[in-house]
């Protein structure tokens, strides 16, 4: 089963609104807005990627906003994924010094217990998937992984028994630990991965990247991205995907704002022709800002084309 039979296919992300952000007021009141969301729904495509941190949840009106973002989403017909971005004691952020999630009961059951109150408030399968945690990080953590978000599905099933939950690895919800992964503990447990390759070209100029030199630029022409690079790098998830009888859902993809346009749209062309031949849902990272801004005006001159390719 595809996410894409949920009406899950192409959407974006609302990065850097609740997640990745200053917290404050401002941001949090301002940073995305109901004309977003029309922009949004006017590209056409079917759903947003909420961003989520548990400090916002946690605060006296978090699930409040979040319920008014699912509204304002839901007005245009578009559904959400929402996506806890960071939980207490992880984040896949070094620089957020978040640590102990996987080790610390009381941090487990933290996690678990903003799960039940999403499953409990946010219980509408045809409209809204729960994406349990973004990005784990260190294949060290897999073991404990695969434990704590079989723990999470149970206790979400007791509230919202047909809800669609992604699951996604270690190595940043790379495909190539989709493997790695519990088999679904149902038929709508999707796979979830990332996909910014080649790292080179997609982060080039990065400075969270320490393995790149921060000056190199890489034009397209010399990236080696081309659709075979993309069919063996996602083959374990497409394999894996299919012997567990799943589907796949990329929840972040895109090139940063220090590639030129020209080249992020051929990037986006690429990966879409192997997107639709396998079937996968995917949503862009990211709609504003955020070092990926799709909606920027710097990608004005290319943007009504490189919509057709989300």
């Amino acid at each position: 089963m595809q996410l894409k039979d949920f009406g899950f296919y192409r959407g974006v992300n609302l990065g850097g609104w609740f997640s990745q952000c200053d917290y404050s007021r401002e941001r949090l009141d301002n940073f995305i807005t109901d004309r977003d969301f029309d922009v949004i729904a006017g590209w056409g495509l079917d759903h947003v990627r909420i961003p989520m941190d548990y400090n916002v949840l946690e605060m006296t009106d978090g699930f409040d906003r979040i319920a008014a973002a699912v509204s304002a989403a839901g007005k245009r017909g578009l559904k959400v994924v929402l996506d806890l971005h960071k939980t207490a004691g992880f984040s896949f952020d070094i620089g957020e010094k978040e640590d102990g999630f996987f080790t610390s009961e009381a941090c487990q059951e933290r996690f678990y217990r903003l799960w039940e109150q999403l499953a409990q408030r946010f219980h509408d399968p045809k409209n809204i998937a729960f994406e349990l945690l973004n990005e784990v990080t260190d294949p060290s953590f897999i073991s404990a992984w695969n434990r704590i978000s079989a723990e999470c599905i149970r206790r979400i099933r007791v509230l919202a028994p047909d809800s669609l939950i992604l699951l996604g690895s270690y190595h940043n919800n790379s495909p190539e630990a989709v493997p790695a992964l519990n088999a679904p503990a149902d038929s709508r447990v999707i796979y979830n991965f990332h996909c910014y390759s080649p790292l080179p070209f997609t982060h080039q100029g990065a400075p969270w990247v320490p393995e790149l030199d921060l000056a190199a630029r890489v034009a397209f022409r010399d990236s080696g991205t081309t659709e075979e690079h993309f069919e063996k790098f996602f083959a374990p998830a497409i394999e894996t995907a299919e012997k567990n009888g799943t589907g796949l859902y990329c929840g972040e993809y895109g090139v940063i704002d220090r590639a030129k346009p020209e080249d992020i749209l051929a990037w986006y062309r690429v990966i879409h022709a192997v997107f639709e031949k396998h079937g996968i849902s995917r949503s862009a990272w990211s709609y504003r800002e955020m070092d990926f801004g799709l909606a920027d005006a710097r990608m004005d001159g290319v943007r009504n084309e490189l919509i057709r390719y989300l």
